[in-house]
């Protein structure tokens, strides 16, 4: 059978030229149809009978109206040259009518057959809405993302596809994802703009569509039922290409999908997933496409030209000496280019370091004044070698500000090195921003700055190394080796506000942190707070009470009136601090998978239990396990104030750390007291002893009388009488 298919192929060869036009017209096997509707249908896609498709993976249907469906997705478009599939898919919503009430969907698309994903290249997802809250997450509701748009009035809404957040945001599409839910929300039920948009939208659509068409300020009736989104697919798995690709066909890896794709190599045309694979291209009957001067013969793949007067001598030495000379200019602009390359880079460094103040800097270093003489000026050279060229295997952690590395500086200590994302020039002030506070902190609870490199576009940043992790992780993981107390949290609580209180009132110029979260406040060896992060910080005049910038933040730890207002305030910290405060008490993450009584607000769902008189009741297991009640009451009325929707109702950060420090006082002396009182019950014990040294009698099953935490204290006081 296999010589039988390898004769025929072989007669192929030869019949070739004659055959070229028809086979390269031919997208689908032979007996099975090409089209749907409007769609073609190539292989190794399919429909009808089973044996049409490459596989049941590529089967589709098309029914009785015309249209080709993909599972229940309908299909516009079947790229071989993209790899990619372009379905409908219709957007989640959420309306409410003139009288409060609510209708809406949530959206889900479920990807159920292998070597098919939403692809993260050619989509974006998509929020519309002026009070909409626009979510995707997995198909269990575990991970995910999203963004918020806002408007007051239709005036704030962008006309074109821009998506800047008035009336519209968008976020991108993470890798590998053939499964999504994606819901809209709203934080005040369209209340504010009811008369003028009572409808919100979330959806994933193609880069290609134009989102600047889609009104979405009337009902949603006039809204589209559809939306174009891509998909990309691949042939296979990890086996070779031969189990894929027909003949005179190559293929590469895609690592997004994870399989194969094929493509005709150079000469030849048509359906690489065909049996029969690409047709040689007769590149004779397309002069003007493949010019030739004298005879043209086709060849497989290719074709020859040859003189009409037989003369090649001539042709070949031109064609030599030109190669010659190509090679020749190759070589020395390449040399060239190398040299303006290195000389254009030291250049452009030299340039970055006076542009992020590298002058000035070096000659405060160059003072005896102050801590900035600390903080050294790292090369880029440096950097890259302390953290292997920025090896992605380096990384600690990535967020919205840039990514940070761990390195190892040539003296031995290990470092963490800051790289931000900056999309714009006017984003390298964000950072430098940060260079020039940290310079002035000096606070044993704020992570230290150890230096900077300014030969980059955006500078460089080189911190302490913090090996034990951010407090959202012991909060909300599982560490055996170490359980957060009560009087643990107690002491972090009070670092935290010890350093804020710093950054508001004890710095030459008031500082707001702008990002407060359990996942900026690191630990260290000794499980002290090290408060991180300071690139969203601003300092202000110290007659300034405010700050008017574009809402930024992370959603559960962001002050409403912020939010609303866009005044950023030394209250905002105390918010964000607030909910710090209620993770503590009750072990929960600021945002919770499911809606409860108080929304999906870890902040509301505890003022409702404050209110409720029921606090007891979400606290965690390892709180409500302490018999401190009163220290916890107190801490809890604290966030509670701290929770204010009004701003001149909260606490400063300065209170805030004042009454901190008075509980962790009362905490322990009621320690200190209860230790006191087992070492009295001791001394009584050894007088008791004394008798029984004169005759008495001592029972030798009596419990310990002191505990082994107040050892040290029983012996400064009995010394030698303990003997």
């Amino acid at each position: 059978m296999q010589m039988k298919l390898l004769l025929w192929m072989v007669v192929m060869m030869v019949i070739l030229p004659s055959s070229t036009v028809t086979a390269s017209s031919n997208i689908s096997l032979e007996t099975c149809p090409q089209t749907c509707g409007n769609v073609s249908v190539p292989f190794p896609f399919g429909f009808g009978r089973p044996e049409c498709a490459k596989n049941s993976t590529f089967l589709l249907t098309c029914n009785q109206s015309g249209s080709l469906l993909y599972g229940d997705i309908p299909i516009d478009n079947i790229s071989l040259e993209d790899g990619t599939i372009t379905g409908l898919i219709y957007p989640a919503y959420e309306c409410y009518d003139q009288n409060g009430l609510k209708n809406g969907t949530d959206r889900l698309i479920w990807l159920s057959r292998p070597s098919l994903i939403i692809s993260p290249i050619h989509n974006k997802f998509i929020g519309l809405g002026c009070d909409t809250i626009a979510k995707m997450t997995d198909r269990e509701g575990r991970s995910g993302s999203g963004c918020i748009t806002f408007c007051n009035n239709p005036a704030d809404i962008r006309k074109d596809s821009s998506c800047s957040g008035f009336g519209c945001c968008q976020t991108s599409i993470p890798e590998h994802l053939d499964q999504v839910n994606f819901t809209v929300t709203s934080s005040s039920n369209h209340t504010d703009v009811l008369d003028f948009n009572p409808c919100s939208y979330a959806f994933i659509v193609a880069n290609s569509f134009d989102i600047s068409k889609l009104d979405f300020l009337g009902p949603q009736e006039t809204f589209p039922s559809w939306l174009p989104v891509v998909f990309e697919w691949v042939i296979g798995d990890n086996r070779g290409c031969q189990d894929y690709c027909g003949p005179n066909a190559k293929c590469s890896y895609a690592d997004t999908v994870g399989g194969f794709r094929c493509w005709c190599k150079p000469g030849f045309i048509g359906n690489p997933y065909l049996p029969l694979g690409c047709q040689d291209i007769d590149e004779c009957k397309e002069p003007n496409k493949y010019p030739c001067l004298g005879t043209c013969w086709n060849t497989i793949g290719s074709y020859t030209c040859e003189n009409k007067t037989n003369k090649t001598t001539w042709p070949i030495i031109l064609g030599i000496s030109l190669g010659f000379t190509v090679v020749c200019v190759v070589i020395g602009a390449w040399w060239l280019s190398k040299i303006l390359k290195k000389r254009r880079k030291v250049k452009l460094r030299s340039q970055f370091f006076k542009q992020n103040g590298g002058l000035l800097l070096q000659q405060q270093l160059s003072s005896t004044e102050g801590n900035v003489e600390k903080t050294k000026i790292f090369s880029t050279k440096e950097l890259e070698r302390a953290t292997d060229n920025f090896n992605r295997n380096r990384i600690l952690g990535q967020g919205g500000q840039g990514t940070v590395y761990k390195g190892m500086l040539v003296d031995g200590r290990i470092v963490a090195v800051k790289k931000s994302k900056v999309p714009d020039k006017e984003k390298v002030k964000d950072f430098i921003n940060e260079v020039v506070i940290l310079t002035q902190i000096n606070h044993r609870n704020i992570v230290k700055l150890l230096g900077c490199c300014l030969e980059t576009e955006v500078p460089l940043l080189v911190y302490e190394f913090i090996p034990n992790g951010t407090l959202f992780q012991y909060i909300h993981g599982q560490n055996e080796e170490f359980s957060l107390s009560w009087e643990r949290r107690l002491t972090i609580a009070s670092e935290v506000a010890s350093a804020l209180s710093y950054l508001h009132s004890a710095t030459s110029i008031p500082i707001y942190h702008r990002d407060v979260k359990s996942s900026n406040i690191l630990l260290d060896e000794k499980y002290r707070v090290k408060v991180s992060d300071f690139g969203a910080s601003r300092s202000i005049a110290i007659d300034q009470t405010h700050l008017t910038t574009n809402v930024q933040g992370t959603f559960g730890y962001l002050d409403p009136e912020y939010y609303q207002s866009g005044q950023f305030t030394e209250k905002s910290d105390v918010y964000s601090f607030g909910v710090v405060l209620v993770e503590l008490l009750t072990g929960e993450k600021p945002i919770f998978l499911e809606r409860t009584k108080g929304g999906r607000s870890l902040a509301s769902h505890f003022i409702l239990s404050m209110e409720d008189n029921s606090l007891f009741n979400i606290l965690d297991a390892r709180v409500k396990d302490s018999s401190a009640h009163e220290e916890i009451m107190k801490v809890a009325k604290l966030a509670y104030r701290c929770l204010s929707l009004s701003g001149k109702k909260r606490p400063r950060m300065i209170e805030i750390a004042v009454e901190l420090e008075q509980i962790c006082f009362l905490q322990n002396s009621s320690n200190d007291q209860k230790i006191h009182e087992e070492i009295r019950y001791v001394e009584t014990k050894v007088t008791n002893y004394g008798d029984f040294a004169s005759g008495g009698a001592l029972s030798i099953d009596m419990e310990p009388p002191f505990s082994s935490e107040s050892w040290g204290l029983l012996e400064k006081q009995l010394g030698s009488n303990v003997e």
